[in-house]
C-alpha cells in the first residue's frame, strides 16, 4: 500500500538561490571543458545535481496533486 505523505505548498515553491544555480553551473562547464575537478567539487556538484532533481520532481508532483484536485 503506497503511504501518501502531505508536503507543504511553500514547499513546493522552493527553488535553490541564484548564486548555488551559478556555482553548478560553474562546476559543470568546467567538467564540460574537459578540467579535472577535485573529489570535493565532484561531490559538492554531485549533490547540487541530486537536489536540483529533487526540486524539480517535488514541483512536478505537486502540480500533477493539485490538477486532480
Amino acid at each position: 500500500m503506497a503511504e501518501i505523505i502531505e508536503i507543504p505548498v511553500e514547499l513546493t515553491h522552493f527553488q535553490l538561490p541564484e548564486a548555488v544555480l551559478e556555482r553548478l553551473q560553474f562546476l559543470l562547464d568546467r567538467q564540460d571543458a574537459g578540467e579535472a575537478l577535485t573529489q570535493a567539487e565532484r561531490r559538492e556538484a554531485e549533490g547540487l545535481v541530486e537536489l536540483a532533481e529533487f526540486l524539480s520532481l517535488l514541483h512536478l508532483r505537486s502540480q500533477r496533486v493539485m490538477q486532480q484536485e
